[in-house]
């Protein structure tokens, strides 16, 4: 049997796409200056998207490679903020906040977004032009 070309380098180049890596890691913050019980310090189960943009290699077929991505955000973003208190590392520790300190920590990466969940239900999305 003979391996399907999924696709052909058209006139516009290759096809891009993004590619998403998952992460999870625990911290404990404060809110200062935010009137409720997350004033008090308390921690969560974080979970963090980082998602690339980038153009299918032709002689690999791959886009951006997951092992690279994930050795990068690991050593950059999660070995820093896993078990911390993020307050030492942010003024204001708010989901929002961390999507900004880690798009900074990936900045030369092709970002595309950056996504980071303080609870299962309640998230902060970065994508540049919003």
């Amino acid at each position: 049997m003979k391996a399907e070309k999924v696709w052909e380098r058209g006139e516009s180049g290759p096809p891009v796409l993004l590619v998403t890596k998952e992460f999870v890691f625990d911290a404990a913050h404060q809110l200062p200056d935010y009137d409720g019980k997350c004033e008090r310090l308390h921690g969560h189960t974080w979970k963090l998207q980082v998602t690339v943009k980038s153009e299918v290699n032709p002689r690999s077929g791959i886009a951006f490679d997951f092992v690279k991505l994930k050795k990068i955000v690991m050593e950059r973003v999660i070995d820093v903020l896993d078990h911390s208190f993020v307050n030492d590392f942010l003024e204001h520790p708010s989901a929002e906040n961390i999507c900004l300190f880690v798009w900074e920590k990936c900045r030369d990466l092709p970002l595309y977004e950056v996504k980071v969940w303080e609870t299962p239900t309640s998230f902060a999305t970065f994508r540049p032009g919003l």
